[in-house]
């Protein structure tokens, strides 16, 4: 049975693993990755990622994309939203710290962001206002 609104803006708050998805080329199916994302119902989705990857260059050019989360227990459920970018943002520790702690136990997100740092290098926040909803839960896995 499909979500009630409610019902969907709260399961994409949780703290799923996204699968963000955006067309990088024409002649290509759609790229797909697994990512952190941070959401609140009725606001914008948000993920971070670095500025010369290759999510990040097929979402410039494309000015979209989709995120889809999913769970299967206790009853195998998913949402899935499209739409535009409504923004982007430098990189902060705030924000760093805010994505970490939403999957990581509270005492490894500093660790973690500084990792992130010192070995990976710079990021920025991507924005997202979702325009087009899918949901459905299917009942017990």
């Amino acid at each position: 049975m499909a979500l009630s609104v409610a019902e969907r803006e709260k399961f994409l708050a949780e703290p799923h693993i996204g699968a963000l998805s955006v067309v990088e080329r024409p002649d290509r199916a759609p790229l797909v990755v697994p990512i952190w994302y941070s959401y609140t119902p009725g606001g914008e989705l948000w993920v971070r990622t670095q500025p010369d990857s290759r999510k990040a260059r097929a979402i410039a050019a494309a000015g979209r994309f989709s995120m889809m989360a999913q769970r299967t227990e206790p009853t195998a459920r998913y949402v899935s939203v499209e739409g535009p970018v409504t923004r982007t943002a430098a990189d902060t520790e705030e924000l760093a710290l805010e994505m970490a702690e939403r999957y990581l136990p509270p005492d490894k997100a500093a660790e973690f962001v500084a990792f992130e740092r010192e070995q990976i290098g710079t990021f920025f926040a991507i924005y997202m206002r979702p325009e087009h909803w899918l949901s459905l839960d299917m009942g017990p896995a």
